[in-house]
């Protein structure tokens, strides 16, 4: 049974006193102690961080990117995870094909059971491991379950941890035909939501890549996760208008981004961000990425306003001057049709 907004909120306060409560040993399995894995200064894709571990031949790599929020990259999309009090918390899960490194990596943070998984996108390159790793995780202690408020909300306690995400995400995946056990058990409709896990955790709303696009702020640690409304030297964004998408609503997104952000100091340090593919970043990163994004919008529509098509868009070379950042020249003409299909959509 899918929760309703009502019923949401109501986790999240129970989730509260879950993770300052005793999980049961059954609950805990696959979580014995263990000595911690020392994390060395040899990732290459991070500039923030001075710790890391690498997995599977450096294939899989674990940073500290500050305060109780470490990145893995390599498994798919970026896994941002956070350790509270009690408890793990992870945005996304990666595609599923090295779950089992996943989660080694953080049992080689903590021996905390996983309690939370909130998913940024319907995409299978986030969402392919939501389902091994919430088997691996831990539901609400079994105790919550006879709780008369529980009852009269309608909630059902599910094994595994819950799967949070914008309530679009569960339609496109319905969709598209993952297995039940990879869809959010949870869902906010709402343009935000928030919870606790050792740190208020807010989850924004925003119709960028696909309609059930979500960011997430960690605010005490001050670290957001941005999903893929954001890929810093990996792609120009992908605009799904498939599943939704809107240029207007990526570049909505990263001003919304950017407004969440405050540097340290000449707009760098302070607040960094775990985008969806990527190197961890800071404000000034954002900031080129969202200029850069704005001012193709800005030409596409140009051309576009004068009648020309797709293939005479793509001959125009709008991104030429940005192509030769990073690896954005390999997903310019995606980006382009993206782009292109959205605008005489609107039009």
């Amino acid at each position: 049974m899918r929760r309703n907004a009502r019923a949401v909120q109501i986790v999240s306060a129970i989730a509260l006193f879950a993770s300052a409560g005793r999980i049961s040993a059954q609950q805990n399995a696959g979580y014995a102690e263990s000595s911690p894995l020392r994390l060395e200064p040899t990732c290459s894709v991070s500039p923030v961080s001075s710790s890391c571990l690498q997995l599977d031949n450096g294939k899989i790599e674990l940073m500290h990117v500050q305060g109780n929020v470490y990145m893995i990259a390599g498994a798919g999309a970026n896994i941002s995870v956070q350790i509270g009090d009690k408890s793990v918390l992870l945005v996304d899960t990666g595609n599923g094909q090295a779950s089992d490194k996943v989660l080694t990596a953080i049992r080689a943070l903590t021996n905390k059971p996983i309690l939370f998984i909130a998913s940024t996108s319907p995409d299978e390159d986030n969402t392919g491991g939501n389902a091994s790793i919430a088997n691996a995780g831990s539901a609400l202690p079994n105790a919550f379950a006879t709780d008369p408020s529980i009852v009269a909300a309608g909630v059902k306690m599910t094994s595994g941890a819950p799967i949070f995400a914008q309530f679009n995400v569960l339609g496109r995946m319905s969709a598209a035909g993952q297995k039940e056990e990879a869809l959010p058990t949870d869902t906010y409709e709402t343009d935000s939501w928030r919870f606790y896990n050792g740190e208020s955790i807010y989850l924004f709303h925003a119709t960028g890549h696909t309609d059930g696009d979500s960011i997430v702020l960690f605010r005490g640690s001050d670290v957001i996760s941005t999903g893929d409304l954001y890929n810093p030297l990996i792609s120009y964004p992908i605009v799904d208008t498939k599943k939704g998408g809107s240029l207007d609503g990526i570049v909505d997104g990263l001003n919304q981004i950017v407004e969440l952000m405050v540097a340290k100091e000449d707009e760098e340090g302070g607040t960094y961000v775990i985008p969806g593919h990527g190197p961890i970043s800071d404000r000034n990163d954002v900031v080129n990425y969202r200029d850069m994004v704005t001012i193709l919008r800005a030409r596409i529509a140009s051309l576009v306003k004068k009648g020309m098509t797709l293939e005479q868009v793509k001959a125009a070379r709008p991104t030429l001057d940005y192509d030769g950042i990073g690896n954005y020249g390999a997903t310019k003409d995606v980006f382009i049709e993206g782009v292109y299909q959205d605008l005489k959509t609107k039009k």
